[in-house]
């Protein structure tokens, strides 16, 4: 079978024409969200909604609104072109890549709005900033599952769960997808789309997908890129101790 080249959408509104034209003609949508970079983690996402699904989306979008100001999204690895060889590569490849370049632009509505200068990034409370909200774009609407993001990693990155969830919203929204695949490696997360899919009556089937490990045993991560090798082997001695959470928590929670 030839490689498959994916439709790129950038536009929220073509994007949303698209899915309801497939579901017009009775297709099922399946939806990969993602924040690009790209490795055999999400490929295997991608292969299970391949098989769940008449056409799959696959969504690449780093949210400035799950990082705090302190953490890295300037330096989020990124590599787009690479990210669409991959996707081509897969057997029956994916049908749309949505990939817009910025989630919150409401035009001159939202433009003037600046942070609160006395909010900080301390966890506890709402007074936690993300870049989004530090960056004056005039969002202001936030979707949180309450208990299900404190402790764990929610403990220190406050403002990390009310980003995801605010952007799968967003994306559930205009993607329309009838199924929606997450790893487990993410596990909190997972747990807390499946919630909020729940208690908002999202008609989607969100599912979850096992734990991809690189061969010294480190969840699969855009972010290892980063990892020093000692840094690496700290994790790594860590996870051996408390091998019943996944280790990407530890990767964003001790670095």
């Amino acid at each position: 079978m030839a490689a498959k080249d994916p439709l790129v959408i950038t536009d929220k509104d073509e994007m949303r024409r698209w899915s309801r034209a497939m579901r017009c003609q009775g297709k099922v949508i399946g939806l990969v969200p993602t924040m690009g970079y790209l490795h055999q983690g999400h490929i295997s996402l991608v292969e299970k909604a391949r098989g769940l699904s008449d056409v799959v989306v696959v969504s690449i979008y780093v949210n400035p609104g799950q990082f705090a100001p302190t953490e890295d999204l300037a330096t989020y690895p990124s590599d787009f072109q690479g990210d669409l060889l991959k996707l081509k590569s897969i057997p029956g490849g994916v049908d749309a890549v949505f990939h817009p370049l910025n989630l919150y632009d409401y035009g001159a509505e939202g433009s003037k709005c600046e942070a609160d200068p006395n909010s900080t990034n301390e966890s506890g409370a709402g007074n936690a900033v993300s870049c989004l909200e530090a960056k004056g774009f005039g969002h202001e609407t936030w979707v949180r599952v309450e208990k299900l993001e404190k402790g764990m990693c929610g403990k220190s990155r406050p403002v990390f769960f009310r980003g995801v969830s605010t952007v799968v919203t967003k994306l559930f929204n205009i993607v329309e997808p009838d199924i929606a695949l997450f790893g487990k490696k993410d596990y909190q997360q997972w747990r807390i789309i499946k919630r909020m899919v729940r208690d908002l009556d999202f008609s989607i089937q969100v599912i979850g997908s096992e734990i991809v490990r690189e061969n010294d045993g480190l969840a699969m991560s855009s972010r290892n890129v980063h990892l020093s090798s000692e840094e690496r082997q700290r994790v790594l001695s860590i996870v051996s101790k408390t091998f019943s959470l996944p280790c990407h928590c530890f990767v964003h929670c001790i670095l």
